[in-house]
């Protein structure tokens, strides 16, 4: 979330022509840590917040909004214990997940980490990290399954699940795995809070956003969305205008060509035909 505020204030602080100068005078600081807090490279006092937001003439109530987040970005992360296996950049993503109103992803190689079973993550995790002491992928599992344990919390974001056709013909694990695996996304499209829509081959061939991507919306309207593309070692977020509405319309256009909930049961049924 520091990473969302940070872009908010960067936004507010030039849509009203004040520099970084003017802006770190009026906290008491140098220019530079106005950089710093808008790059989220310092934490967010809530002090240094509201004065700013008050030079920028935010509405009380929005002020009061941004406090709370402040406070709650600034509260002890409950991934700590995970630490040596959850490198920075994906700590980034398990914050956005907390705080978000809406999470949209297509997965193109599997199915979706916040929807996988124990089996299916464990051989997805064992798959990339063959070479790794068996505890630290224990603990990678068992991080995977605590955030899907906090996605079904009250108050937790809507999860909108593309999953491209391919992954249902990608035997991980093994059949009785899979059988399992698709089983569990059946019962997953009965679940109030997920979407879960399967992209066809032609539907991803005629729209795709050529990857794998997490999409973040906040329920504050003031807040930007944020784009999460992974890598192997390392992770990608977007914020800017421009780059964000390009992604969130190729998922638009996928959604709309992907089948519907009600049709994906149809095509997950069949494939689990072929696992039995």
């Amino acid at each position: 979330m520091s990473r969302v505020l940070g872009n908010y204030l960067r936004a507010l602080r030039e849509s009203r022509g004040c520099s970084p100068a003017t802006a770190g005078s009026h906290i008491r600081a140098h220019a530079s840590k106005i950089s710093r807090m808008e790059t989220a490279h310092v934490s967010l006092k809530a002090r240094d917040v509201e004065e700013l937001l008050q030079l920028y003439g935010v509405a009380e109530a929005e002020r009061a909004e941004i406090g709370r987040l402040v406070q709650r970005a600034a509260s002890p992360d409950w991934w700590q214990p995970y630490g040596e296996v959850v490198p920075d950049w994906l700590q980034a993503l398990i914050g956005l997940e907390r705080d978000a109103h809406l999470v949209r992803t297509y997965e193109t190689q599997f199915v979706p980490g916040l929807l996988q079973t124990v089996a299916y993550a464990r051989a997805v995790v064992q798959s990339g990290r063959r070479l790794a002491p068996a505890e630290e992928n224990a603990q990678r599992v068992e991080l995977r399954l605590e955030r899907q344990r906090r996605m079904a919390e009250p108050g937790a974001p809507v999860l909108w699940a593309l999953i491209d056709e391919g992954v249902l013909h990608r035997p991980v694990g093994g059949s009785a795995v899979m059988r399992e695996q698709l089983q569990h996304l059946l019962d997953v499209l009965r679940q109030p809070g997920v979407r879960l829509q399967v992209a066809s081959y032609a539907a991803s061939a005629a729209a795709t956003p050529g990857a794998a991507v997490t999409y973040l919306r906040f329920a504050q309207g003031f807040l930007p969305d944020v784009v999460y593309l992974e890598h192997m070692t390392s992770a990608v977020y977007l914020d800017r205008l421009d780059d964000v509405d390009r992604y969130r319309a190729s998922l638009d256009e996928l959604s709309a060509l992907a089948a519907t909930p009600a049709a994906s049961r149809a095509i997950l049924e069949e494939a689990l035909l072929r696992y039995r």
